[in-house]
């Protein structure tokens, strides 16, 4: 079996990254036995700018993207569509009525996941991100918020007083600065986008059947 590296570049407000993740679960169950993978996720703000108490999310993308409420609702059903093939979900998951979907800041969730990454591995560091996923997608709660954020930490069972100092490190913030450079220098302008093996770029959310593929594809270069 080949154990690969798979670097996927993601941010926690991309609806589209949660999809690709599913696909490439879905891929790598499909290789089980075949092609294992080491799964690191790297940083992306589709919004470095965004203020601290956020923007609600239609009107946000109404001013970004410049679209139309009925194409806003064309892409919600589209996206619905691909997460039920993926496996996941962008629906809301809580009691009674949900409050409005929000854009958030994202910065502090990248250094937590660095963070995760560096302390705990890569099994712990996809745990986390797959609970901000949650919480943003699912719960609707406020993961620009640090109070959040580390409830969240420790929710996915990492040390929240650890997360809690590790937010005022200056080098683990020039870190996360220096990862997203890096994703311009590999040239990827949009998420998600997985760097297999350090060099075979997968851009977007693919479908499972393209994440096979191209595994195998690496995965032979690999075994020269």
């Amino acid at each position: 079996m080949t154990t690969l590296t798979i670097d996927i570049w993601s941010d926690v407000m991309c609806p589209w990254c949660l999809v690709g993740w599913g696909n490439l679960r879905q891929a790598l169950d499909t290789l089980d036995g075949e092609i294992a993978a080491e799964i690191r996720w790297r940083p992306f703000e589709l919004n470095p700018d965004m203020p601290a108490e956020g923007e609600e999310q239609e009107a946000h993308l109404r001013r970004k993207y410049g679209r139309s409420a009925a194409d806003g609702q064309a892409v919600r059903e589209r996206m619905r569509t691909m997460a039920a093939e993926a496996d996941v979900s962008l629906e809301w998951q809580g009691e009674g009525e949900p409050p409005p979907a929000m854009m958030w800041n994202t910065f502090a969730a990248h250094r937590l996941l660095a963070w995760a990454l560096e302390s705990a591995g890569p099994e712990r560091q996809t745990a986390l991100k797959l609970a901000l996923f949650r919480a943003h997608f699912n719960h609707r709660r406020r993961v620009g918020e640090e109070s959040v954020l580390l409830d969240i930490v420790e929710e996915a069972g990492l040390d929240r007083v650890a997360a809690r100092v590790a937010l005022d490190e200056e080098a683990l913030s020039s870190r996360v600065r220096a990862e997203q450079r890096q994703a311009f220098d590999l040239n990827i302008t949009g998420v998600p986008a997985m760097v297999v093996a350090g060099k075979f770029l997968i851009p977007g959310a693919q479908p499972a059947e393209t994440y096979v593929n191209a595994l195998r594809r690496v995965a032979a270069k690999a075994q020269g």
